[in-house]
C-alpha cells in the first residue's frame, strides 16, 4: 500500500450515501466536503442546526452538483440519536459509510441529557448508540464502512469500569477523561469488527493526528490553550490535512478490517495517511467484551 495518498486518489462514490457527524466545521466539514466532491450524498450530522445550514451552503457554493442534507443530531442525547435515526431512515434506504467524527476535547466535568460524563458519553456512547441504530442498514448496503475516529490521546487513556459515567466527580480528570473516550473509540471500533467477521461491512479507525480545528477552544482552562496554541500550530497540519486519515478509511479500495489510520509523520502529528499501530490496550479483548456489554446496558441499543 503506498503511503503518498490525496483526496485524488479517493474512487468516484455516485450513488453512495454518507453520514458524517460534527461535520459543521473542522475535520468533519472537510470530510464531508471531498465525499460531496466525489458524487455522494452526504448527510451533515451536526448538534446546531444553524452551522450545519451553513456547512451545506458552503460545500453547495464550492460544489454546485453536490447533494447534501443536514440533519439535527446531539450526541449528548439518546432522545436525539433516535429521532436523528428516524428522519435519516425516512429519507434514505441505504447507509455506505458511516463517519463517527464529532468529539469533545478537555472539557470541564458535566453530563449528557441522560447523565453520563461528557467526554465518554459524546465521544462513546453517543456514537455506539448511533451505529447500533444504523446497523441494520449498512448490514443491508454492499460493502459499507464504519469509520471511527479517535485520536493520539488514546494512548494515555484507561477505562474506569468504576466511575464509567463520571459519577465520582471528585476524582475527574478532564484529560483522562477524554483519553479513555479515545481509547474507548477503538476498543469499539476492534470489537465491532470481529462481530462483524463474514459479512460485507467493515468496522476501521482513524485519527487525524495533530490538525488545527478550534476543538480545543472549548477545553477546561482556555488560559492553557491560548499559552499551547503556537506550539500546537507548529506541530498540526491543517484541518483538510488532518482529515486524510478519515477519507482514507471512509474510501480507499485497499482498506482493510479492522484497521486503524494515521499520519506517518514523526509522533504521528502530520504526514501521509498511512495504517498504524495502536496502543496494546485497544486491543484487550476482555476489556472490549465488557464494554460493549456496558454500553448496551446504558444506551440501551443492541447490535443484530
Amino acid at each position: 500500500m503506498k503511503g503518498s495518498w490525496t483526496t485524488e486518489d479517493m474512487p468516484d462514490l455516485s450513488a453512495k450515501v454518507a453520514i458524517v457527524t460534527g461535520a459543521n466545521s473542522g475535520m468533519g466539514l472537510e470530510v464531508a466536503r471531498e465525499l460531496a466532491r466525489k458524487g455522494a450524498r452526504v448527510v451533515l450530522a451536526c448538534r446546531s442546526a444553524e452551522r450545519g445550514r451553513a456547512a451545506g451552503e458552503s460545500i453547495r457554493s464550492g460544489i454546485p452538483r453536490s447533494q447534501v442534507d443536514v440533519l439535527p443530531l446531539d450526541l449528548a442525547s439518546l432522545a436525539s440519536i433516535g429521532n436523528f435515526v428516524d428522519a435519516f431512515r425516512a429519507r434514505h434506504h441505504r447507509l455506505d459509510v458511516l463517519v463517527n467524527n464529532a468529539g469533545v476535547l478537555l472539557l470541564p466535568y458535566g453530563t449528557t441529557e441522560d447523565g453520563f460524563e461528557l467526554h465518554f458519553g459524546i465521544n462513546h456512547l453517543g456514537h455506539f448508540a448511533l451505529t447500533g441504530r444504523l446497523i441494520d442498514r449498512l448490514l443491508a448496503t454492499p460493502a459499507s464502512r464504519i469509520v471511527t475516529v479517535s485520536s493520539r490521546g488514546h494512548v494515555m487513556g484507561r477505562i474506569d469500569f468504576e466511575n464509567l459515567i463520571g459519577e465520582d466527580g471528585m476524582r475527574y480528570s478532564a484529560a483522562r477523561a477524554y483519553g479513555g473516550s479515545k481509547l474507548a473509540n477503538l476498543l469499539f471500533t476492534y470489537e465491532l469488527q470481529r462481530r462483524l467477521a463474514g459479512t460485507a461491512t467493515i468496522a476501521v479507525a482513524a485519527h487525524p493526528g495533530g490538525a488545527a480545528t478550534g476543538l480545543g477552544r472549548r477545553m477546561v482552562d482556555r488560559r492553557i490553550y491560548r499559552a499551547i496554541l503556537p506550539t500546537l500550530e507548529r506541530l498540526s497540519q491543517s484541518a483538510a490535512e488532518g482529515a486524510r486519515p478519515i477519507l482514507r478509511a471512509a474510501t480507499d479500495l485497499g482498506v482493510k478490517a479492522g484497521q486503524y489510520y494515521g499520519p506517518s509523520g514523526r509522533f504521528g502529528m502530520r504526514g501521509d495517511p498511512i495504517v498504524v499501530r495502536s496502543h496494546r490496550r485497544s486491543h484487550d479483548e476482555a476489556a472490549a467484551r465488557r464494554l460493549w456489554k456496558v454500553s448496551e446496558e446504558l444506551t440501551g441499543v443492541r447490535y443484530l
